[in-house]
Formats: C-alpha cells, sequence, structure tokens
C-alpha cells in the first residue's frame, strides 16, 4: 500500500539556494474528521477561517520564486492552522497557551470556545504536527547539505486592527513587520529585508508579532541557520477578513523577489560565516 500524501508541499528551487521560503498559514482546509472536533457552526467557521487565515501568502511565495533570479525552495502548508499550528510550541513554552492557541487551538482569535474542553489534543500533535515539523527540519538539512547555509523566510499576514487573542496588539502595526531572533538573525539580514520592504510605509520590528520559526533542531543552536519572519498588514494586499487580494500582491512579490535574490548571494553581511 502507497504512503498516505502528506498535507504539506516542499517545491523545489534552484539546487544551490540557501532561501527557504515558510508558508505555514495561508491554507483554509479543514479535514473532515478534524471538522467533526470543532465546536462552531458552519457559519461561524468560515468567519474564523477568514481572521485566522494568512490569506494569499502561498501566491505571493510562488510569485516571488518565480521573479527571483535563483529560485528559493518553497515549504507550504496545505492545512488551515486550526487543525494544528506548525509554528507552536507543542509544550508548555508556548506563550500562545495563555489564550487557547497552543499549537491545537481550543479557542479563536475572539477567545471564543473552537474545541470542547476535553479534547485530547495529542492525536492531532501526532497525526500532523510531528510528520510537518520533521519534514520541515528535512528541508533545512537538506540547504544545509547543498550549500553550507539555510536561510528561512516565514511568510505571514496580519489584521489591520488588532484581535482579541493578541497578546502583543497594544504594539505599532507597521505595514511590514519583520519578526526577529536574537539567534538566528544576523544584521545584515534584517538590513537587507529593511531595504527591499522599504517602499511600502515603513518597517517595524517585532510588533505586532515577534520571533521567527527554526525547527527545533537547529533552534539555538546551528548559526548556518538564519531566519526572519515577514509580517504583512493585510491592508497593503487585499480585503479584510478574508477576501481577494488588490495590486499591493504585485508589489509585494518583487520585494520579496529582491529579498531571496540578495539572501542567495554569498555575502558575509547577511550569512553568518
Amino acid at each position: 500500500m502507497a504512503p498516505a500524501r502528506q498535507p504539506f508541499h516542499l517545491l523545489p528551487g534552484a539546487a544551490d539556494s540557501p532561501v527557504l521560503l515558510h508558508v505555514p498559514h495561508a491554507s483554509r482546509i479543514v479535514p473532515t474528521e478534524v471538522r467533526a472536533g470543532i465546536v462552531l457552526d458552519d457559519e461561524a467557521l468560515e468567519r474564523e477561517i477568514d481572521h485566522i487565515t494568512d490569506s494569499h501568502t502561498a501566491e505571493l511565495a510562488e510569485r516571488a520564486a518565480i521573479a527571483s533570479a535563483v529560485a528559493p525552495w518553497r515549504f507550504v502548508n496545505g492545512l488551515s492552522r486550526l487543525v494544528t499550528d506548525p509554528e507552536r510550541f507543542p509544550d508548555e513554552r508556548e506563550e500562545m497557551l495563555a489564550v487557547g492557541m497552543g499549537a491545537v487551538y481550543t479557542h479563536t482569535t475572539h477567545r471564543e470556545r473552537l474545541r470542547a474542553p476535553d479534547t485530547d489534543p495529542q492525536p492531532l500533535i501526532d497525526r500532523y504536527f510531528h510528520p510537518y515539523a520533521e519534514a520541515m527540519t528535512a528541508a533545512v538539512d537538506a540547504r544545509l547539505a547543498a550549500t553550507g547555509r539555510a536561510v528561512v523566510i516565514d511568510v505571514h499576514s496580519y489584521p489591520t486592527a488588532p484581535l482579541p487573542y493578541e497578546l502583543h496588539g497594544a504594539g505599532p502595526r507597521p505595514p511590514v513587520c519583520l519578526g526577529t531572533d536574537a539567534f538566528h538573525t544576523p544584521p545584515g539580514l534584517l538590513a537587507e529585508a529593511e531595504k527591499a520592504f522599504a517602499g511600502f510605509g515603513g518597517t517595524g520590528l517585532n510588533s505586532p508579532f515577534p520571533g521567527t520559526y527554526v525547527p527545533l533542531k537547529h533552534y539555538g543552536e546551528d548559526p548556518r541557520v538564519t531566519a526572519l519572519m515577514i509580517e504583512v498588514r493585510r491592508d497593503v494586499y487585499m480585503r479584510e477578513p478574508g477576501g481577494p487580494a488588490g495590486s499591493g500582491l504585485t508589489t509585494l512579490a518583487a520585494a520579496l523577489a529582491a529579498l531571496v535574490d540578495a539572501l542567495s548571494r554569498r555575502d558575509e553581511q547577511v550569512a553568518r560565516p
């Protein structure tokens, strides 16, 4: 019997590209068996998916990859983050547990009940979270083996107005928020991103969403893995909360492609030696 097809996709780039565009929150798909454990009615669930999905970010990454001189690799989640959120810690280290939004959400963006109080998250973590993490780790390892370094660029979006679940929603909400990590985001990487996205009305750091994604195997351990999160405020490119993309998507893709090309160069200011 053939193995089950995994609900995530590693889309190849150039063999000599160190860049991996990570798109974890673009999908609206909730499998039937997972839907059965969600207490919202269909209308409320669609509303929640509108709010929680980083709409059009997979298309943003695809357009950027096509426009790049050296095509990056892309790792794209094929399922909604309402199934599991691959960017959360799967244990007590996760600060979003405070609002019921750890690796398996129990509450919505508006702090309403999403799953029953007695829901056991472990089956979802075992079925979806761990295979995703293992595949993403393998993708980073492959870039390290091929190029000697890996640059993970997280592609996200966020709402213009804060939602009740946000722990840091009172801070600035710039057109482009750049999430950084003290160990994995060297100054040169941040500088290239600030340059690439300078034309959208300003960039900010770690507000309203801080940090970036690095597989746990490499997190805080391997300086060859560098990382940055890009959070685009949704009014820059789409109609909120879950509407179509506008012309801003094209200009964002050009900016992301410029960043990818800058990071693809072996530049000591961008990549750690």
